[in-house]
């Protein structure tokens, strides 16, 4: 886990998982936030969380919505209702059952990367949602599954305060680099949308839910 505000190269690439001279061009070109002392590459931790954040709104993509096959990505045996208040419990549920999908060929590497991700930096997004993703080379396609809490998860640490009850969890094969963070940015835009997300809180059951997300993210 890192504790230091100022984090390396090696640190910066493990937490986006690119490489380490992906993350040196990036910051020779003055693309990620970065500063030198002496000849070394340095990064403030809330500028790289500032940066991924950016990138979570629809105005950073570079690919329109209608490339995202929600429809193959989602489906009802991956919606998840959860009675869990820590989230390291909601993420080990949901966890096994993402591994539970054909795309998805190594359970516990998944559920090892899913937690350390999660150490790295909460993926909660505020507003009740969190996000936890990983790309792994044991998954061969993109694939989500959907967890709505019935009870507050109160440890995601988001930075409005208001407990988590929607996470949506993506798995992504190593090589979806650009996909991947499209489809971050696809959910993450959808899920502002207040009224979608009393309706998710509200079903009665994985199939309501599943139908709403259907109908409420336009696939």
């Amino acid at each position: 886990m890192i504790d230091d505000d100022i984090l390396t190269i090696e640190e910066v690439a493990k937490y986006l998982r690119v490489s380490e001279r992906t993350v040196y061009d990036w910051a020779q070109k003055g693309d990620l936030p970065a500063g030198k002392i002496g000849t070394v590459w340095r990064f403030k931790k809330s500028e790289i969380e500032k940066w991924v954040n950016d990138r979570l709104t629809v105005n950073k993509l570079s690919q329109p919505f209608d490339s995202i096959h929600i429809a193959a990505i989602i489906s009802p045996d991956r919606i998840l209702f959860l009675n869990h208040s820590t989230k390291q419990d909601a993420l080990m549920a949901l966890a096994e059952n993402l591994a539970q999908a054909p795309q998805v060929k190594n359970r516990q590497e998944l559920v090892q990367e899913i937690l350390k991700r999660e150490e790295l930096m909460s993926t909660a997004l505020g507003r009740g949602i969190a996000i936890p993703h990983v790309r792994l080379s044991s998954v061969t396609d993109l694939v989500v599954s959907v967890g709505v809490s019935q009870t507050d998860i109160i440890d995601f640490q988001p930075l409005d305060d208001e407990p988590v009850r929607l996470i949506l969890m993506i798995a992504a094969a190593y090589n979806q680099h650009a996909y991947y963070l499209q489809t971050l940015s696809f959910f993450s835009a959808r899920l502002k949308n207040r009224g979608l997300r009393n309706a998710l809180l509200e079903a009665k059951n994985p199939g309501e839910a599943y139908t709403l997300l259907m109908k409420g993210i336009g696939a």
